[in-house]
């Protein structure tokens, strides 16, 4: 069966993920502060607590699990403020180089376009004038990879069957279960730098 579409996932497949430390250097600098206190800041922080599983199904349940990870570390209302703010901020995930190309290749191909991602805040307005068709959003849904029932939305949404689908992401635990839902998958390194170019994987199997 001829691919009719694809899903892409968001962080590590089409944008770069930021480090612990750029994250909170990033938050001080923003409020005024040192980034050199970044390694402080950490060493406070119970990285393993705001990771929770499920806490991307719900953005009012994320910011709480946050915030209760800012106050057990210790850290002023200003710090936890700009944290967040930064971690919500889709311009701090940089896309890969060749993402527009690989989009618009694909959109002039005519395969149907899906963003799948684990995220608590909108990230359409990062895509600009990108041809997207879909974005599902475990925050909008209640639910998060791998349950096969984001993947069957994100179809359900582009109005293809499964054999049909390629899923793309960068985590086998995750993105890899696109495979319980019927959806050939290829999982990619994780993004470590914008000039990594991994996406014409996705245009030599569609095309």
């Amino acid at each position: 069966m001829r691919l009719r579409a694809v899903i892409f996932d968001w962080r590590g497949t089409l944008v770069l993920t930021p480090t612990f430390r750029g994250w909170v250097a990033e938050a001080l600098r923003r409020i005024g502060r040192d980034p050199g206190q970044a390694a402080e800041v950490i060493a406070s922080l119970d990285l393993a607590s705001l990771d929770a599983p499920g806490v991307d199904a719900d953005a009012a349940r994320h910011r709480e699990t946050y915030y209760a990870g800012f106050r057990a570390a210790g850290l002023d209302g200003d710090l936890a403020d700009s944290l967040y703010a930064v971690e919500s901020d889709p311009a701090f995930n940089p896309f890969a180089v060749d993402v527009g190309p690989t989009l618009r290749e694909l959109r002039g191909a005519g395969v149907r376009i899906g963003v799948l991602s684990d995220i608590h805040f909108d990230i359409r307005p990062a895509f600009g004038d990108l041809p997207v068709d879909s974005f599902v959003l475990s925050f909008e849904h209640g639910v998060v990879k791998p349950d096969p029932a984001i993947f069957r939305i994100a179809l359900d949404e582009l109005g293809t069957a499964p054999g049909e689908t390629l899923m793309v992401g960068d985590r086998s635990t995750h993105d890899g279960a696109g495979v319980e839902a019927g959806l050939p998958t290829l999982l990619v390194p994780p993004l470590r730098h914008v000039d990594d170019a991994r996406l014409h994987l996705v245009t030599n199997l569609v095309g």
